[in-house]
């Protein structure tokens, strides 16, 4: 059953996405804190001195989540679904100007758990886990959106399947096979 929050953050989005300006007005405040709780969720698996911070996430998130012109909202699982995407690739690009400054752009292949591990190598880490997640995208865009959602946005299984208009069991189904295939991306010689 869902809460009066829940069905409210929903009927706002749906409005928002007919075009109501005036539901992103009252929309804003009611999904900031979460959108805040997932910055968060990113920022604790950053490197200790990230330039980047929590409220900035939230604040270029929010933004870019703003600028959707053609994403018609059916809920809010697929909401924060969009922002966890969005968050995970600021983080991204992030990384990748903070490597190309940094190291002249030589991304490392690390294995999945190596990625889960905050480390002083996170941006290289970050970026060869995405450089895998967009090979994984052209072999299933499905898998490849399992991880990004449950890896990068802290979804659990789920919000992930009410993101994706699947089961859960599908979740853990895609989940596992994606894991597996990361994993042998990432160990390729």
């Amino acid at each position: 059953m869902t809460s009066p929050s829940t069905a409210k953050v929903t009927q706002l989005l749906v409005a928002w996405s007919d075009g109501d300006q005036s539901a992103l007005k009252t929309l804003t405040p009611l999904v900031h804190e979460e959108l805040h709780r997932l910055a968060h969720h990113y920022m604790k698996a950053e490197r200790p001195g990230n330039t980047l911070q929590t409220t900035a996430l939230v604040n270029e998130a929010y933004l870019k989540l703003i600028d959707q012109k053609r994403v018609k909202f059916k809920n809010r699982s697929q909401f924060f679904a969009l922002a966890a995407t969005l968050m995970s690739h600021i983080l991204v690009d992030h990384a990748r100007d903070r490597q190309s400054l940094k190291r002249g752009g030589g991304a490392l292949r690390v294995s999945l758990e190596k990625a889960l591990i905050v480390s002083g190598d996170r941006d290289e880490d970050l970026v060869a886990l995405d450089n895998a997640l967009v090979r994984l995208a052209t072999v299933d865009v499905r898998k490849s959106k399992v991880v990004e959602l449950r890896f990068f946005g802290g979804l659990s299984v789920e919000e992930t399947a009410a993101a994706l208009d699947v089961s859960a069991v599908t979740v853990m189904r895609e989940w596992r096979m994606a894991k597996a295939w990361l994993y042998n991306s990432l160990n390729e010689a």
